[in-house]
């Protein structure tokens, strides 16, 4: 029945005169989002509008739940067209169009109508009066409510007559890309992809690091956080996945520093190397899953020390929220399934019985001089055996 899709987007809409800048951002990622679906699909914007017409046959719900995916949609509503052969011919298309998507007619409706084309002959008032004198006569039950109506049936006549009453929501935010680029620090758990997905909604692109450890991190470990990248990547966009060999560097912070530190100086080195792939990649933050109080590594004191290192903004989109929050989160875009498979990451192997939870800046730095021998050539050498994956959404 449907052959075209509205889409709404809200903080775009007020924008000033760079507006059209993240119309035709968000106009590119519905077409990206839409190759994944069967069919042709054309994308046009016109008026503060952005309509997709479909132009051949398609899967109406495939199409609608890769549209829920687009970052800065927040409405998805799909559209009848009619052709303006006179009033007569466009009432009858509204009574086809309430008797088939309607068939309880047991609802209270209201029409509203938007006339961008001036020349037509009658005004928005008039328009909304006559079909809804004609919706009336052809169904009796049905009821008019003005101020909360079960149905909102929006007329609007442009080059052609779009008729929609269906608005599904969308997910919100600003179309990725439109707000640069920044370096998510993705591990297996369940924070850091909804840290990623969080951070993309507000129109940031993402690339990934992921550190690995092999032979005490497995394979699976690895293939696991590949995975968490693609479903990520559904919503972001495809993700070059930096994959860092860290085995040698936590083996010589082992063997050179307090056990209880260990944890907070890796994660320093950590955010040392990914600063460095995100500098050199013209990423313009970091991303992290942290959580305040959430373990050890994660009060707020452990947090000024990590954060110390770092030149580049880091962001940290679930400060403040509960675990439960975030697992809600993470089901809600499909990433927790994966993300409680039980293989080891490289933060959980070495990790001290009692780890220190308010680390001092400066007896930290103090430890890490026992470093300095050879910490600086590992770091290099880790930089250089970067094993770069480009990473896309697959059914």
């Amino acid at each position: 029945m449907f052959t075209a899709f509205l889409i709404k987007y809200a903080e775009i809409g007020i924008k000033g005169k760079n507006r059209h800048l993240f119309e035709e951002a968000l106009a590119q990622q519905i077409k990206y989002a839409l190759k994944r679906c069967e069919g042709e699909f054309k994308v046009t914007r016109t008026q503060g509008r952005i309509y997709v017409d479909a132009l051949s046959e398609f899967d109406y719900e495939e199409t609608v739940e890769e549209l829920k995916t687009v970052f800065g949609v927040s409405g998805i509503c799909p559209v009848v067209y009619a052709e303006d052969e006179g009033f007569e011919k466009l009432a009858e298309r509204v009574i086809k169009y309430m008797d088939e998507v309607y068939p309880d007619k047991n609802i209270t409706f209201k029409v509203q109508a938007r006339r961008a084309r001036k020349n037509y002959p009658m005004d928005s008032m008039q328009i909304n009066c006559e079909l809804g004198g004609a919706i009336l006569d052809a169904f009796p039950e049905i009821k008019v409510d003005v101020h909360k109506p079960d149905v909102l049936l929006n007329i609007e006549i442009r080059e052609k007559i779009y008729i929609y009453s269906i608005e599904i929501p969308g997910p919100g935010g600003m179309p990725v890309g439109s707000n640069g680029k920044a370096m998510l620090l993705l591990s297996g758990g369940i924070d850091s992809p909804v840290a990623g997905y969080m951070v993309s909604k507000r129109g940031v692109k993402i690339d990934a690091v992921y550190f690995h450890a092999p032979p005490y991190t497995s394979d699976r470990a690895k293939q696991k956080v590949i995975d968490l990248a693609k479903l990520v990547s559904r919503y972001t966009g495809p993700i070059y996945l930096h994959i860092i060999n860290f085995t040698d560097i936590q083996l010589y912070i082992y063997e050179k520093c307090p056990h209880e530190e260990l944890t907070i100086i890796m994660r320093r080195y950590m955010m040392k190397i990914a600063e460095k792939i995100a500098k050199d990649t013209e990423c313009l933050g970091l991303i992290t899953g942290e959580s305040i109080g959430q373990v050890a590594s994660q009060t707020i004191q452990s947090l000024a020390v990590t954060n110390e290192v770092c030149t580049l903004p880091v962001f940290r989109p679930l400060i403040g929220f509960d675990k439960m929050e975030i697992v809600d989160i993470s089901e809600k875009i499909g990433t927790y399934e994966t993300s409680i498979l039980p293989y080891e990451d490289c933060c959980t192997i070495f990790v001290a019985k009692h780890p220190v939870t308010k680390p001092n800046l400066n007896v930290i730095k103090r430890h890490e001089q026992n470093l300095e021998e050879k910490i600086d050539e590992l770091v290099q050498t880790a930089l250089d055996t970067d094993e770069m994956i480009v990473v896309n959404w697959e059914k």
